[in-house]
């Protein structure tokens, strides 16, 4: 994997070499966009031990999250992912060939069909999730628990903007 150029160098480089984009410039986005790409580069290294993608962990972290019997709509399933996923119809078909989901018909809608965790995919994602958390709380140790909150509270308030 190839070292990336700490956020700090790209902000000097800018401002030497580029100073008429470096007065607008927003350190805070570059380190939430550098942040970013670590998380999911983490998010892809524990996933690799379960031979799954980042848009399965997303589907079936989005079921687990629902009241039993742990079943959303598609639609449903897509508004309420954490991370997007554009072929959402090839994500699930994936994970029914794997035994991670079954699709069920509607009882309220005879068009549709939901879309529902199994047992499999509830060990799956409750291995992983535990994996996961393990090495984001290790990486978030650096800061202590007040800090944390205020980082919370920051990002919260930024996240209000959009949503």
């Amino acid at each position: 994997m190839i070292k990336q150029t700490p956020v700090n160098e790209i902000l000097i480089n800018t401002k030497n070499n580029w100073p008429e984009s470096n007065q607008d410039l927003s350190p805070e986005i570059l380190r939430i966009h550098r942040i970013s790409t670590y998380l999911h580069r983490n998010l892809e290294q524990v996933l690799s031990h379960y031979t799954i993608q980042p848009a399965d962990f997303s589907v079936l972290e989005t079921l687990r999250k629902e009241p039993l019997p742990h079943c959303l709509t598609p639609t449903e399933l897509s508004s309420a992912m954490l991370f997007s996923s554009g072929g959402l119809t090839k994500v699930l078909n994936r994970l029914a060939v794997a035994d991670f989901i079954i699709r069920i018909d509607n009882p309220n809608d005879k068009r549709g069909r939901l879309v529902q965790l199994t047992e499999a995919g509830k060990h799956l994602i409750d291995n992983v999730i535990v994996e996961l958390h393990a090495d984001e709380q290790k990486r978030m140790s650096v800061l202590s628990e007040n800090e944390k909150a205020q980082l919370n509270t920051l990002l919260e308030k930024i996240l209000h903007v959009w949503e």
